[in-house]
């Protein structure tokens, strides 16, 4: 029996909280890099509490990968545990505070490149619009219990209807071939001697990807040079695979909208079609509370400025 695995100790002998909070952190993002950004700290001192906490532990937690990390099977058992554990301690805090006068503090779920391609870039506009309420924003790409109050409305993608939510559509996706300009890429015929880059979707189905696109694109009479479309990097995450086509590591079929900002600002660019419909974004809301002011608020906010 190890000192982890009695139920009669007089006392609880927990990894230091730091430990805890960076694996969590470095496990929802499944990035170092982004847990650092998120606590404030530098990306070694990340690695540094997570090194210590597999010493202690004894077992590895992560596998690092070129780009990014993956749980280890001892990972993925503590991951869920912790971070409702953490959940529940911002949710128990927020209850405690004390409300400021006049102000109605309003918490946003959505996913983590929903939040930083979409919903950051309006937030000025949420804040000029509706000064009496604090917007509180919770990135997250695990779905989210309103129920349990961790947030009170959610932006998620997908088809509706939401079993037991209220949702209001905001705008469907598209997917398209991305790549930063230094590539030099113009046309489809292109295609063959580049480098593409693939993400994993959560759910499969309907997740775009390159054989898809391929497919599409010869039905549209497209004409492409014989390549494996199935091969190249994969990414967990769509952000790290944007992120390495403005790069110029590759070509990726990414959503039109949440790359918007790093098209805008001459990162990436789209330079050919055919162009692949997605499903659509909803905002999400409890029944009862759909008629919410504060939650309304944020619907027109979302419908005028993300949608």
């Amino acid at each position: 029996m190890t000192e982890y695995d009695s139920s009669m100790a007089a006392r609880r002998n927990l990894p230091p909280l730091a430990s805890l909070r960076a694996f969590e952190a470095a496990a929802r993002h499944e990035s170092f890099r982004l847990a650092a950004e998120e606590l404030a700290v530098t990306p070694t001192a990340i690695s540094h509490q997570i090194r210590q906490l597999e010493e202690r532990l004894g077992l590895p937690l992560f596998t690092r990968r070129a780009r990014g990390v993956a749980l280890t099977d001892a990972g993925q058992r503590l991951f869920p545990t912790l971070s409702d554990g953490f959940d529940a301690f911002e949710r128990a805090i927020r209850e405690i505070l004390p409300r400021r006068k006049g102000r109605t503090a309003i918490t946003l779920s959505a996913t983590t490149l929903f939040t930083a391609r979409r919903i950051l870039p309006a937030l000025a506009h949420f804040q000029a619009a509706f000064p009496e309420y604090d917007l509180r924003l919770h990135a997250s790409d695990e779905p989210v219990d309103l129920a349990a109050g961790v947030a009170d409305v959610a932006v998620r993608y997908g088809r509706a209807p939401f079993a037991g939510l209220v949702a209001t559509p905001l705008f469907a996706d598209r997917f398209g071939p991305l790549c930063s300009p230094r590539l030099g890429v113009t046309s489809p015929e292109d295609l063959q001697g580049a480098t593409l880059l693939h993400v994993e979707w959560r759910r499969a189905g309907k997740a775009p990807s390159w054989p898809r696109w391929a497919q599409l694109a010869q039905a549209e009479g497209v004409s492409l040079a014989a390549r494996a479309f199935d091969q190249g990097p994969r990414f967990s995450a769509d952000d790290h695979a944007l992120q390495a086509a403005a790069a110029g590591d590759g070509i990726v079929l990414s959503s039109l909208a949440l790359a918007r900002p790093a098209m805008d600002a001459g990162l990436l660019i789209h330079p050919f079609g055919p162009v692949m419909e997605g499903e659509e974004y909803h905002l999400l809301t409890l029944p009862e509370r759909a008629h919410d002011p504060a939650l309304m608020a944020v619907r027109q906010w979302l419908l005028d400025h993300v949608a």
